[in-house]
């Protein structure tokens, strides 16, 4: 008998779990730092309903998992967004909508997408909000991780909301963006300290493409026009509607925070992808944008070799010079990485620190342990998860008395693939919470949070400290 061919993004750690649960006091292996004291969050896809058609990881339903560090305990929960799509699919007990690997469904009457609020995380003005580039965010309760509702700014929201806003740690401000596969391809806002939506410009780039992130600096924000496109034409003919165009340049945009269109500069390069920003920074005249670099993506279409290989993500160094117009760039690293996080009180400044993911180099998204990268002298040390044991994005949580950049911890799940009790095909249901000194990334953790039930590979998490969660607007 011929086999059904499992989805990867359907099996082993990708697969979904299936209940919401809560759970106190758990098990820890080491000692929970005195002063590690919040909440880590991590958002990621979680189909609630076999999917229609062929999935793609980005399909799946928002789920937040989260782990409440305090006092030396620590407890775990995990909740669905619920968002608009959520509920009716919840009401009808199946799917309605397909994902991004079929044609669009433009005769569901709830419309052609579903705005799954997957991909990120961000605590902005004493709110949580959950992210997905293609709508609105979802604010969201800490520490319970109930679902408040659509987040549209009394209404001011206009655009799209990209799953990686940035928050200036000096001031405050949080930039956004929203790209549309209409016009304004383009749309870009500040919101004030307060969270109050303080103003929204188009910015004219000439086709609608795929922007997962952007970059801000003291005094700038940098966009990336990079020729992910997206073309109609094409999927009238029964193309992908959205593909890398290798042809096309990459072009850089850099406009002064709270200015408009009419003073944005473009620097033009080679063709690439990047769907992560570690960091940018202004020196001299220069802008220093920090980013892991593809050759291209293949992020839509079959993998092949040498796909592969174009689309693996390495840290790389750009530098747009205001003064001459030139452009350079340089790669800071040629292992494969992604999910690059910084300390991000110090967001948007020059930053010798840089954290991202190891990549395993397969065909599948697995992260084997966390680089730190000190980019001021190019070198570099890496925490193993160890053998079988695969994680994800590691979020910096600065100590509250720290005095150096590196004082904190890195903070990420990890699931132990070993087989089990002697069984090949027998696995771990359990998952753990790892906390890693980041002044010291190649010692053994300091602490491992045992969590009762798998955690699920996922994109992007968060630190909520003490007193943030204290001014929390559930709370």
């Amino acid at each position: 008998m011929m086999q059904t061919k499992v989805n990867p993004y359907l099996d082993d750690n990708f697969a979904p779990v299936q209940r919401e649960i809560t759970s106190d006091t758990l098990e820890i292996i080491g000692e929970l730092p005195p002063q590690l004291s919040g909440m880590f969050l991590r958002n990621g896809p979680n189909p609630q309903y076999s999917p229609i058609g062929q999935y793609h990881w980005f399909d799946g339903d928002g789920m937040i998992h989260g782990v409440r560090l305090h006092n030396g305990r620590a407890n775990y929960c995990n909740r669905y967004v619920r968002t608009r799509g959520w509920q009716l699919e919840h009401e009808a007990g199946k799917a309605i909508w397909s994902g991004l690997l079929e044609p669009p469904q433009l005769d569901n009457p709830d419309g052609p997408t579903k705005n799954t609020a997957n991909t990120a995380l961000v605590w902005h003005a004493g709110t949580m909000l959950a992210t997905w580039e293609g709508g609105a965010p979802h604010a969201i309760d800490v520490p319970t991780l109930d679902t408040i509702g659509k987040y549209t700014y009394d209404g001011k929201l206009s655009s799209s909301f990209t799953a990686h806003p940035k928050i200036d740690p000096m001031t405050g401000e949080m930039m956004f963006f929203g790209y549309s596969f209409s016009p304004p391809y383009l749309q870009y806002s500040v919101v004030s300290s307060g969270g109050k939506l303080l103003r929204t410009v188009p910015i004219e780039i000439p086709m609608a493409v795929m922007m997962h992130d952007f970059a801000i600096t003291e005094h700038y924000t940098i966009f990336m026009d990079l020729p992910l496109t997206f073309n109609r034409e094409r999927m009238q003919r029964g193309e992908p509607p959205l593909m890398f165009e290798n042809n096309k340049p990459s072009r850089f945009g850099i406009v002064p925070r709270h200015s408009d269109n009419s003073d944005i500069r473009w620097f033009e390069t080679s063709a690439c992808y990047v769907f992560h920003t570690l960091n940018a920074y202004e020196e001299g005249d220069e802008v220093v944008l920090i980013a892991c670099r593809m050759n291209s993506t293949n992020v839509l279409t079959e993998n092949t070799e040498s796909a592969l290989e174009d689309s693996t993500p390495r840290l790389h160094q750009w530098r747009f010079n205001l003064n001459t117009g030139t452009i350079s760039e340089t790669m800071l690293d040629d292992v494969a990485a992604d999910f690059p996080r910084v300390n991000e009180n110090f967001l948007g400044l020059a930053t010798r620190y840089g954290y991202a993911g190891r990549m395993t180099g397969g065909s599948m998204p697995l992260f084997d342990g966390v680089i730190k990268y000190d980019l001021n002298t190019g070198k570099s040390q890496t925490h193993e998860f160890g053998s079988e044991r695969f994680g994800g994005e590691a979020v910096f949580a600065p100590h509250p008395d720290g005095k150096d950049e590196d004082d904190g911890w890195l903070i990420t799940f990890v699931r132990d693939c070993a087989p089990r009790s002697g069984k090949a095909n027998r696995h771990s249901e359990t998952s753990e919470l790892v906390i890693i000194d980041a002044k010291d990334v190649t010692s053994e953790p300091v602490a491992r949070v045992l969590i009762p039930q798998r955690v699920p590979y996922g994109f992007h998490g968060a630190w909520i400290d003490e007193a943030q969660l204290e001014t929390s607007c559930g709370n």
